[in-house]
């Protein structure tokens, strides 16, 4: 954005800023050669000095690391250590605080072709990603077994809990496969009541009950499987033909790799600040195993750092925090353990948590999470409703289009919500379809997917759209330095029950929800 636009913009900035008076004057003719060695205090001299140009070096980066490691930089790979490593080096350089927090997670990994076929009464070839895939945490392993079906209900509209309970299982034929249905619980969970009752390999086939829950998609069976075999995810038609098949026998192969071990959180403080009243700002560092992960979730994390870069010679009313999470690709494991490994005190402390996944999508559209629940329904804790509101104000002041984004739990934000802290952030786009009205909005192309890369090899540098990156990442650093100042407007929330008078005391709701899917995977 150009700096003569900044300017013009001071005195509707400084209303906005009413009330964050802890933010003082500055000259307003820093330049880019100036930031590293700059204070930044002021809005518009940390928006000048956090762009796209700055961002795409930590990009580069990033990009360079997985060409090196095989083209990855997932959670337990030498792509994710060495971007780890670049991450410490760089914020301990700046003067930050900066831990490792390991954390024990499951590795997976496809290592090949998968196999299923049907051996008897006839054979036949099931064709990979057409008919049947390994559900993501599969356990490896090549098992021929009679097919048992476990409390099948097929038919349009049915409520199959198939596999949900271990009563289904009742007079299950050890030694068998067991062939259930999707429905009602999650695929993890009707796996292990499976394997509890002496199944040898499981398949789950789509529900059937609407048009939309009859064909192929990914699943997962989460982290923390623990069923010890395989499992795949069938359509609804070869679940229905096995169903009717007479004494049907399967051969199948999970051609994958699963091992327990360790990966990291990078989680850096600012030194100065009241560590009373902590700001927390967040993205993850890791990628899918297929590629690089550039804009998925490079873009967020290399927006972080350098706004946490740019923000070096601060001193904040508020303690910053920063966190790089590990492990968000295998289901928000990272930031999962973080949350749940605080105190009850420590999470008292956290005023707010702004998340950032995947700020630089090609085809994108401006998405802040809809924190109020104006857009879809939800509000989140309360002081989120202001969150919300204040990413708007940047918006509306640069004349940027924006919409809301559902709170959808598919990324880091889902156990600070769980815990009653407020939280907000940005999101671009992944493998949504743009509608005919976005593409007026935001420009790109209707009909397309935000990131048409998602989860893929080509999620590269080229797959950024400098745009969208260069207006999110100001968004970022304008939002995460205001409650750097102050955090008094959340005060001023309109979510019931309303925060305490010191702004620290959460309100934690009754029933955790769970997120439908982790990434490209459905959970159930």
């Amino acid at each position: 954005m150009e700096d003569i636009m900044r300017k013009k913009l001071l005195p509707a900035m400084i209303a906005i800023l009413g009330g964050t008076s802890g933010l003082a004057t500055a000259d307003t003719s820093t330049t880019a050669a100036m930031c590293d060695q700059t204070i930044n205090r002021m809005p518009w001299q940390l928006m000048e000095c956090v762009n796209a140009y700055g961002v795409k070096q930590h990009l580069q980066m990033f990009q360079t690391i997985a060409d090196a490691n095989g083209g990855t930089r997932a959670s337990g790979t030498s792509g994710y250590d060495q971007s780890i490593d670049y991450v410490v080096n760089l914020m301990s350089s700046a003067g930050y605080d900066v831990k490792v927090q390991p954390f024990a997670f499951t590795s997976f990994e496809k290592l090949g072709a998968s196999t299923m076929v049907q051996t008897a009464p006839d054979s036949k070839d099931y064709k990979e990603d057409t008919d049947f895939k390994v559900m993501t945490h599969s356990e490896p392993g090549n098992v021929t077994a009679p097919v048992a079906p476990v409390d099948i209900h097929l038919g349009p509209n049915n409520n199959s809990t198939s596999g949900c309970e271990k009563e289904d299982f009742d007079n299950f034929p050890a030694g068998s496969i067991a062939l259930i249905q999707r429905g009602a619980c999650a695929f993890g969970l009707k796996a292990e009541n499976a394997a509890a009752a002496g199944a040898v390999g499981v398949i789950i086939f789509n529900q059937g009950n609407t048009e939309d829950r009859k064909g192929l998609m990914s699943g997962t069976l989460g982290s923390s499987y623990s069923g010890g075999i395989p499992v795949m995810f069938a359509t609804y038609d070869v679940g229905e033909s096995l169903v009717h098949a007479r004494s049907p026998q399967l051969q199948m192969l999970a051609n994958v790799k699963r091992i327990a071990t360790e990966t990291y959180n990078v989680i850096a403080e600012s030194k100065g600040g009241n560590p009373n009243n902590v700001v927390m700002v967040g993205s993850h560092l890791d990628s899918v195993d297929e590629g690089p992960g550039i804009n998925d979730n490079g873009s967020g994390s290399a927006g972080i750092l350098e706004i946490a870069l740019k923000m070096q010679y601060l001193m904040p009313k508020n303690k910053l925090r920063f966190a790089w999470w590990g492990a968000e690709e295998s289901g928000l494991v990272g930031s999962t353990h973080y949350v749940q490994n605080l105190t009850e005190e420590e999470k008292d402390k956290i005023a707010l948590y702004l998340n950032f996944d995947m700020i630089g999508s090609p085809n994108y559209f401006n998405g802040i999470y809809d924190g109020d629940g104006s857009s879809f329904g939800l509000e989140g804790p309360p002081g989120s409703d202001v969150i919300e509101h204040t990413f708007e104000r940047f918006f509306n002041l640069f004349g940027q289009p924006y919409r809301g984004t559902e709170i959808s739990f598919r990324s880091d934000y889902a156990e600070f919500f769980n815990e009653g802290i407020a939280f907000g952030g940005l999101f671009t786009g992944a493998e949504g379809i743009k509608t005919e009205e976005e593409a007026r909005r935001f420009g790109g192309e209707a009909g397309k997917a935000y990131d048409h890369c998602y989860h893929q090899a080509c999620d590269d540098i080229t797959n950024i759209n400098d745009r969208a990156l260069d207006i999110n990442v100001d968004a970022a650093a304008f939002t995460t330095l205001i409650f750097a100042y102050s955090t008094k407007s959340l005060e001023n929330t309109t979510i019931q029950p309303p925060l305490r008078a010191n702004n620290m005391r959460r309100t934690v709701p009754a029933k955790k929800i769970e997120p439908e899917r982790w990434g490209n995977d459905w959970i159930k």
